[in-house]
C-alpha cells in the first residue's frame, strides 16, 4: 500500500469544500430519511443519484456515501423512540433501544446508537482501506453451498433472540418461514398459496410493510388498548439531552460490543447478497451469547444497542470491498454506487487498483468523511428525543400515519397498507401472548436466501447434499451454528433457573 498517496488523497478530499458540503448534505438527508419508517438508505441513494450527474466523481460519491451512512444510523432513531425501525438494518436496535426509551433513557440510547454507528463505520472503513483485496477474495469463495450454510447460521441466532421461551421463538420463526413461501417460487416462477388474480402477493409479503406492521402498528394498537383501559401512564424523559456522546463509564461498558459488531458487520457486508439486516441479528446474538448476563438483553441495556448499530454501519465499509476490488456490489446500495461509478467512466474491479489507484484512495477518504459527517449530524438531531414527551394521545395517531405512509411509499400500493395493518394486529396478538417478533423478521430476511441457494446447490450437485461436507467454509458455518444453538439453549436454561430462584426468594 502506498501510504504517501493515501495521505495525500485524504488531504485532497478533506480540504475540498464541495466534497465536504455534499457529504454533509448527504449525511443529513440520510439521517432524516432513515428516521422515517419505510424510507430506506437504498431509497435515499436512488432518489438523490440524479442530483450527482453534474458533479465530479468524488463529490458525487461523497453525497451518496453520506446518504448511505446517515441512513444506516437514522433508522435507529425511530426504532428507539417509536418502536418502528426506519430501515431493516435497525430492526434489532429496537430490542434494547425501545425498552431504554420506555425507562426514560431515550437520550442515552440515541447517544449510544450514534457513537456505536460512528465507531462501526470507522472500523468498516479501516478494514476496507487496508484489507479490501484480501477480504474480497475470501468473500468471493462463497458459492451457493456456502451461502446456504451462512443462512442456516443466521437462522441459528433465532434461538439466542427468542427471549424467555425458546419454543415460542421457534414457533415465531416457523411462522416467518411460512410467510416466505407465499408468492412466486424464486426458482421456477410457480405461484404458491395464491391464485393468479392475487397480484399483490406475487412477490410475497413485502418486508418493509411487514416490519412496520409488526413493530409500529402493533405498538399503536397496544397503546390505544392501554389508554382505553386507563393503564397508559405518560413517560417523560427527565434526562438532559445535552449529552451528545455517551459518558466514559458507558463507553467502557460497550466497547467490546462495538468492536465485535463492527468486525461482524464488515465481514458479512463483504459477502455479496448479505447485508446489514443480517449482520445486526448475528451481532446481537453473538453479543448476548458472550455476555455474563444474557438475561439483561431485551430489557433495555446499552450493550444491545451498541452491538447492532456498530454492525449495520460496519456493513457500509464491508459492502464497498467487493465493489471496488471485484466490481461486485455487496448490497443494494453499492449496486446503485456501481452505476454511479460507471456513469463517471470508471469501472470498479481488480484493474481499478492498477489504473485508478488515486481514485480508490479518495473513495476510502470519502467513506471516512461520510462517517464523520454522520457523527456531526447525529449531534444536531438530538431534539428527536423530545418526541417521548409528546402526549401519547397525540403521538399514536402520528406514528400510525407515518407508518402507513411508509408502507405505501415502497410500491405506491394500497395493498401494502392492508398488509401493514394485518401484521399490526398479528404483532399485537403475539406480544399479548409473549411470542417474540424478531424471529419472524430474521426468517423473512434469511428464508428466501436459504431457499434459493439450497435449490441452486442441489441442482449443481445433482441432489447430493452431503457434498457440502467438502467445503471448509460451509462446515465452519455449520459447526458455529450448532455451537450457537447449544450454547444459547444452555444460557436460556440458566436464565430461567435464575429467574425462578429470584421469584422464589421474593415470595419467601
Amino acid at each position: 500500500m502506498d501510504f504517501s498517496l493515501l495521505l495525500s488523497s485524504y488531504a485532497t478530499v478533506w480540504s475540498n469544500p464541495e466534497v465536504l458540503l455534499m457529504t454533509f448534505i448527504g449525511a443529513l438527508g440520510g439521517v432524516l430519511l432513515g428516521a422515517i419508517p419505510g424510507m430506506t438508505a437504498t431509497m435515499g441513494v436512488a432518489l438523490l443519484i440524479p442530483f450527482s450527474f453534474g458533479m465530479d466523481l468524488i463529490p458525487s460519491i461523497g453525497l451518496l456515501l453520506g446518504i448511505y451512512c446517515g441512513g444506516m444510523y437514522g433508522g435507529s432513531i425511530s426504532a428507539i423512540l417509536i418502536h418502528a425501525p426506519g430501515t431493516p438494518a435497525a430492526a434489532a436496535t429496537l430490542l434494547d433501544g425501545y425498552p431504554m426509551c420506555k425507562k426514560g433513557q431515550a437520550g442515552k440510547a440515541l447517544s449510544v446508537a450514534m457513537f456505536a454507528s460512528f465507531c462501526g463505520g470507522v472500523i468498516g472503513a479501516l478494514v476496507m482501506t487496508f484489507l479490501s483485496p484480501l477480504v474480497a477474495d475470501m468473500a468471493m469463495n462463497f458459492g451457493p453451498g456456502e451461502m446456504f450454510m451462512l443462512a442456516v447460521f443466521g437462522l441459528s441466532v433465532i434461538v439466542a433472540i427468542s427471549g424467555k421461551s425458546v419454543a415460542k421463538g421457534l414457533i415465531s420463526a416457523f411462522f416467518g418461514m411460512l410467510l416466505c413461501t407465499v408468492g412466486l417460487d424464486p426458482t421456477n416462477g410457480i405461484p404458491r398459496f395464491i391464485t393468479t388474480k392475487q397480484t399483490g402477493l406475487l412477490d410475497g409479503f413485502q418486508f418493509i410493510p411487514t416490519l412496520i406492521g409488526l413493530f409500529a402498528v402493533s405498538e399503536v394498537i397496544a397503546g390505544v388498548e392501554r389508554i382505553i383501559r386507563g393503564e397508559e401512564h405518560e413517560q417523560k424523559s427527565n434526562e438532559k439531552i445535552t449529552n451528545v456522546l455517551p459518558d466514559w463509564k458507558t463507553i467502557k461498558q460497550i466497547w467490546p460490543n462495538i468492536l465485535s459488531g463492527g468486525l461482524i458487520g464488515t465481514f458479512i457486508g463483504a459477502i455479496p447478497g448479505a447485508g446489514g439486516d443480517i449482520a445486526v441479528f448475528v451481532s446481537y446474538g453473538a453479543s448476548k451469547s458472550a455476555s455474563k448476563h444474557p438475561e439483561l438483553y431485551g430489557t433495555g441495556i446499552p450493550n444491545g444497542v451498541a452491538a447492532t448499530e456498530s454492525a449495520n454501519n460496519g456493513c457500509s465499509g464491508g459492502a464497498m470491498i467487493p465493489l471496488l476490488s471485484l466490481g461486485v456490489p455487496g448490497d443494494s446500495v453499492t449496486a446503485i454506487l456501481l452505476g454511479a461509478f460507471i456513469m463517471k467512466g470508471i469501472t470498479p474491479g481488480p484493474m481499478m487498483y492498477v489504473t485508478e489507484l488515486p481514485t480508490v484512495y479518495r473513495v476510502f477518504a470519502a467513506l471516512m468523511l461520510a462517517n464523520l459527517c454522520m457523527l456531526v449530524v447525529g449531534c444536531l438531531v438530538r431534539f428527536f428525543a423530545k418526541i417521548v414527551s409528546v402526549e401519547k394521545k397525540m403521538l399514536y395517531p402520528i406514528i400510525l400515519v407515518i407508518s402507513l405512509l411508509g408502507a405505501f411509499s415502497i410500491n405506491k400500493n394500497a395493498f401494502d397498507v392492508g398488509v401493514c395493518v394485518a401484521f399490526g394486529i398479528i404483532g399485537w396478538l403475539m406480544n399479548k401472548y409473549e411470542f417474540p417478533l424478531s424471529p419472524i423478521l430474521l426468517a423473512l430476511i434469511l428464508g428466501p436466501m436459504c431457499e434459493k441457494n439450497f435449490v441452486r446447490y442441489m441442482n449443481i450437485q445433482r441432489g447430493n447434499f452431503f457434498a457440502i461436507t467438502t467445503s471448509p467454509i460451509a462446515m465452519v458455518f455449520a459447526t458455529v451454528a450448532i455451537l450457537v444453538i447449544v450454547y444459547s439453549v444452555y444460557n436460556q436454561s440458566k436464565i430461567n433457573k435464575r429467574t425462578a430462584a429470584n421469584a422464589a426468594q421474593e415470595k419467601a
